[in-house]
């Protein structure tokens, strides 16, 4: 296990300098700079904005101070921010949309484990029927549009919840909705989908005949094996939905964190467009390494080794 571990931070810590390597050139190749835009600024303000910010500077050099920064934890200063640090930004933006994110993958799993396991067990029922048609609307319609419908219905018309804004459990129910909507659809279709292959297997046989109860057969047996591809799902879930939805946070007017990958691209904000991929790959390696651990501990056939899995 030692070996393992020791194995994976590796491969990280060589990720990370990749990504943060191609993502730092990247962007400098890309044509204007962040303080280029429609309304042009003065040449000798322009000028002191790059000598302050050290774009001026030969491009290697910048690399070397941004990776030593960078080792130290500093993601640097926001170029479209003013006195705010890009530690700042994730600082404030990120337990927002943690918090929903958190929210939505608990509605997602409830939701789509649920369906997935009554679907398999009904199999050409009417209740598998409902389930595949309500994850057929889960997948085809848009988050931005179940946003919007939801906040007409459930605002404007029925008066029952407030429509937007953050600070009180009630104004998570539709944003968590609005995000949990996909992620339910295809939890459930990947459950139904195990189940049924796992009904089949032999042991499940076995326990049918020594007259073992259904009850103990599905969730003993059934679902802890059925449940592998579901872990798996979860991993890149949860990293982009605690990272934050730039629609579904746009439209409910949150503060999170998903608006700033969007803007920070837009803005040419060096150093954030930096900060927020690091910050996001790094929570994405994390999450799939606590995924491979479950593994082990969830199927105790699954062994994990310095060497071969």
């Amino acid at each position: 296990m030692v070996r393992y571990l020791l194995r994976r931070f590796v491969a990280i810590f060589l990720a990370l300098v990749f990504i943060s390597t191609f993502t730092f050139f990247g962007m400098k190749a890309i044509p204007g700079g962040p303080f280029a835009s429609e309304k042009k600024l003065p040449p000798k303000v322009e000028e002191n904005l790059n000598k302050k910010y050290h774009l001026n500077d030969p491009l290697l050099k910048q690399y070397k101070d941004y990776m030593f920064g960078l080792a130290k934890g500093d993601l640097g200063p926001s170029f479209k921010y003013p006195d705010r640090t890009v530690n700042d930004i994730i600082k404030d933006g990120f337990p927002v949309s943690a918090i929903l994110g958190a929210i939505s993958v608990l509605l997602a799993l409830s939701v789509g484990l649920s369906a997935g396991i009554i679907s398999a067990l009904k199999q050409n029922h009417w209740q598998d029927h409902v389930a595949m048609i309500l994850a057929t609307i889960g997948f085809s319609v848009p988050s931005f549009v179940l946003a919007a419908l939801l906040q007409f219905v459930f605002s404007y018309k029925l008066n029952w919840v407030v429509p937007a804004m953050w600070g009180t459990w009630q104004q998570t129910i539709l944003p968590s909705i609005s995000l949990a909507a996909l992620p339910s659809a295809t939890i459930a279709r990947l459950m139904r989908s195990s189940m049924l292959e796992v009904l089949q297997q032999d042991y499940i046989r076995t326990a049918k005949a020594k007259g073992l109860k259904d009850r103990v057969i599905i969730y003993r047996h059934a679902v802890r094996n059925a449940v592998m591809p579901i872990i798996t799902y979860l991993g890149p879930l949860i990293a982009a939905t605690f990272t934050g939805s730039f629609v579904v946070e746009f439209i409910f007017a949150i503060p999170g964190l998903g608006r700033y990958f969007v803007t920070s691209v837009f803005n040419r904000d060096y150093t954030l467009i930096m900060g927020l991929t690091i910050f996001y790959s790094v929570f994405l390696m994390a999450m799939n390494l606590i995924v491979d651990l479950s593994y082990a501990i969830i199927d105790p056939r699954v062994k994990l080794t310095g060497g071969k899995e």
